[in-house]
């Protein structure tokens, strides 16, 4: 009589759902992304807008990447994932594409803040919020690139 091998644990992480995805590591990036985000949109649209064709990026990458953001994150809090592995597939390449998005989108927010550094006619405080912009750009793409790769590496 052949006795019956137990079955093996699987090794694959699983993709949590509700309450419990604030507290993994690559998806407790997502709130902090989103937040960062709505701050480049919201100190962006507060300035005088020098270069349009710049901030016009920095603009469309913070806003579309906040609703996508925003929608990935209420569909692992109601668990449409349903644990498949290709949820991880997806949430690795959106973050890797954001990363380099708004990693162009900092980059040009930078350029527009040293421009409106020496604008005439418009007040510090255009050039300190455009300053803000810039930093919370920065943190907001330094927050993309350790969700892909944590998403990547686990």
């Amino acid at each position: 009589m052949a006795s019956a091998c137990p079955p093996t644990a699987t090794t694959q992480p699983t993709v949590p759902s509700g309450p419990a995805i604030f507290k993994t590591v690559p998806y407790a990036f997502m709130l902090p992304e989103i937040l960062c985000g709505t701050w480049v949109w919201i100190l962006v649209a507060a300035t005088s807008v020098s270069l349009p064709l710049q901030q016009g990026w920095v603009m469309y990458v913070s806003i579309t990447s906040c609703l996508i953001s925003l929608l990935l994150l209420l569909s692992y809090i109601f668990g449409f994932h349903r644990n498949s592995n290709n949820w991880k597939v997806l949430d690795s390449l959106y973050h890797g594409a954001t990363a380099i998005l708004y990693m162009s989108a900092a980059v040009l927010q930078a350029n527009a803040t040293i421009a409106s550094e020496f604008e005439n006619g418009f007040p510090l405080y255009y050039y300190q919020l455009n300053c803000a912009a810039s930093f919370f750009a920065f943190i907001t793409t330094f927050l993309y690139i350790l969700h892909a790769f944590s998403i990547y590496y686990q």
